[in-house]
């Protein structure tokens, strides 16, 4: 069983389409991760590498998950594309939710920042530095956040810069022209971002997906609201937006989270959908499914038409 791979923008990087989202490395402490014991975690972090995923997204703002990727990756720095974020609070405590209010994104901190996760994660450079929740570019320019991650990379810490990037700021992100990835929440029931993907690989940057697998490929007990910047609790969940393009009818076998996770994986200007888990057998799940890769041709183009992103 082999990986695909796809190249990321303009970075030129070759990355699996799956990538791993370290935040369910975070721990119990924070935003009530799943308990992982060190050994259990260095199973994982071993297994995915073996497993032919070559793409690790992380973030301060996730707890332990550095340091675990640090003390069980670092030998084998040279096999994976690296991820992280910038602008977070290099301290925040645990049980301290990372909100935007917790994220200050001036030049002190994003090196401070950098210069931490270098340490955490026992590395000389990151592949990829993203901007965290998507600050407005007035914001970014008064921080002089890309003055600073420019330094960063002159000095050889950073390799490539990127945005972890929403509505409504997107569209500026993307007219900047200056990020070499984005980073974007999309899957078939989460698909407001549809248009600016094909808009940022257009521009010459790469495409990481998050929330590729629709945090359950709406699973009844999940209950999320699909507005990505919405906590409406009368919003639409994932399970009415299954239910009202009648995906069902699509499976031919299929369990929803696999329709879900090829669905995303079919977007062609996607190169790689970070998939988060702390379980070995759902990671295995993952890599069997995107080894079998996008949905039939036929089945995307109608499944895309009964969500309403083509007519």
């Amino acid at each position: 069983m082999t990986l695909p791979s796809r190249i990321l923008g303009r970075t030129g990087a070759e990355v699996s389409v799956l990538g791993y989202g370290a935040m369910e490395l975070r721990g119990a402490e924070y935003m009530g991760g799943p308990a992982v014991s060190d050994a259990d975690a260095g199973r994982l972090l071993n297994e995915l590498l073996d497993a032919g995923v070559t793409l690790i997204d992380t973030s301060i703002d996730y707890g332990h998950s550095e340091e675990l990727i640090g003390k069980h990756l670092g030998a084998r720095r040279g096999e994976y594309f690296l991820a992280s974020k910038c602008g977070c609070a290099p301290a925040l405590p645990p049980g301290v939710m990372p909100m935007p209010d917790t994220h200050d994104f001036g030049p002190a901190n994003v090196r401070a920042g950098v210069e931490q996760s270098l340490t955490r994660l026992r590395t000389d450079h990151l592949d990829l530095v993203q901007v965290h929740l998507s600050p407005s570019r007035d914001e970014l320019e008064t921080g002089r956040t890309l003055d600073t991650l420019a330094a960063l990379r002159a000095e050889g810490k950073v390799r490539f810069l990127g945005m972890s990037g929403t509505l409504p700021h997107l569209p500026d992100h993307i007219a900047m022209d200056v990020f070499d990835e984005f980073q974007i929440p999309y899957s078939a029931l989460q698909p407001e971002h549809d248009a600016l993907i094909s808009d940022a690989a257009r521009s010459g940057a790469g495409v990481i997906v998050r929330g590729g697998t629709a945090r359950g490929a709406a699973a009844a007990d999940k209950n999320f609201t699909v507005q990505p910047l919405s906590m409406n609790p009368s919003g639409p969940t994932a399970l009415d937006r299954w239910q009202a393009a009648r995906l069902d009818e699509l499976l031919d076998g299929m369990s929803r989270h696999e329709f879900v996770l090829r669905f995303t994986i079919s977007h062609p200007d996607v190169a790689s959908t970070i998939v988060g888990t702390a379980n070995l057998e759902h990671l295995r799940a993952n890599v069997g499914i995107v080894a079998r890769g996008p949905l039939p041709a036929d089945v995307y183009t109608e499944a895309r038409k009964r969500l309403g992103l083509d007519t």
